[in-house]
């Protein structure tokens, strides 16, 4: 008797033995084919500043970027665009792998227009104007509004040849946007262009403010969120609610450190949610992806507030989701 439940029992602890080690192979073989973490879902980026056109870029005199290179506050690497039609498709890889949903595209309406032909949607087309080789007229943008091909006006780059943001050459320019109701982006921005005409206290943010009198409903976003003028710039934010502004040229041309002050003295001034975010991808596609970092790193930056400046900043200000509750 004793001697059959010596034998029962050796059966049943080696039946244990292998049904205990058929499961440590089906969990050895699961662990070996599941995903190593989990799938990150990206969430949507509305980059507020992009440009469509290369050549422009090298042919009009800006010594600075003769050859499509990094600037000096960067990577010292060379982009790997050498043609437009480099730069469009560089940009449009960046844009999915970054998952940029929407990106403000001004330049030469020529150029703007290719682009938006070969990616549509992807883009919300505006005519480029610096008063000299860019001067569209009032009757020409206002049928070009009107036929729905462009949704903004600017980027005024008028400081890079001596005009002033509140000079009254512009003034048509900013009552049609303000007929109109379209949002409007201008370049300020206290260095970068060896033209002789740039004059960096053009740049200064409370030129504005007579623009912004004359023209309440104004929907103004300023380029570079006014830098270095950081106490002109919270200034002008606070009286003037309607005004955003991008963080796009200084997230990659000057430390990384010093973008992240500045930043960081704009959101403790409680103007974090009028921020948007910007790469001012010009010739350089590759800029998109570091102007990202430079947000994802700031560590003083909760994960709303990055939300906020990667997109719903921009939602609010191009008022997106009135146009998709009309849709």
């Amino acid at each position: 008797m004793k001697h059959h439940v010596r034998v029962l029992l050796y059966i049943l602890s080696v039946l244990l033995l292998i049904v205990g080690c058929a499961r440590q192979e089906e969990k050895s073989v699961k662990e070996k084919t599941k995903p190593e973490g989990p799938t990150e879902v990206k969430q949507p980026i509305i980059d507020m500043h992009m440009h469509a056109s290369w050549m422009r870029y090298i042919s009009d005199g800006r010594s600075i970027i003769t050859r499509p290179s990094y600037p000096a506050g960067s990577i010292n690497e060379p982009t790997a665009a050498t043609s437009d039609e480099d730069v469009l498709q560089l940009t449009l890889a960046e844009m999915d792998k970054y998952n940029i949903v929407k990106g403000f595209l001004s330049d030469d309406l020529k150029n703007v227009y290719r682009w938006v032909d070969k990616a549509p949607d992807r883009f919300i087309p505006s005519p480029m104007i610096n008063l000299t080789t860019l001067r569209p007229s009032i009757d020409f943008l206002q049928a070009e509004y009107t036929e729905g091909r462009i949704k903004a006006l600017g980027e005024f780059t008028t400081q890079y040849y001596g005009i002033a943001p509140n000079d009254p050459l512009l003034d048509p320019y900013f009552s049609l946007a303000e007929e109109l109701d379209v949002p409007v982006l201008i370049h300020t921005l206290g260095f970068g262009s060896p033209l002789p005409t740039f004059r960096s206290s053009l740049g200064h943010p409370l030129l504005l403010e007579e623009v912004l009198i004359k023209h309440p409903k104004l929907r103004l976003w300023v380029e570079n969120a006014g830098y270095p003028f950081l106490d002109e710039m919270i200034s002008l934010m606070y009286m003037y609610p309607q005004v955003y502004a991008d963080l796009s040229t200084i997230s990659w041309i000057i430390p990384r450190e010093t973008f992240h002050d500045y930043l960081d003295n704009l959101v403790q001034a409680g103007l974090g949610n009028r921020l948007m975010f910007g790469s001012d991808q010009m010739i350089w596609p590759e800029t998109i992806g570091m102007a990202v970092e430079s947000i994802e790193s700031a560590e003083f930056l909760n994960e709303e507030q990055k939300r906020d400046i990667f997109y719903n900043n921009a939602v609010r200000f191009l008022r997106l989701e009135e146009k998709s509750e009309k849709n």
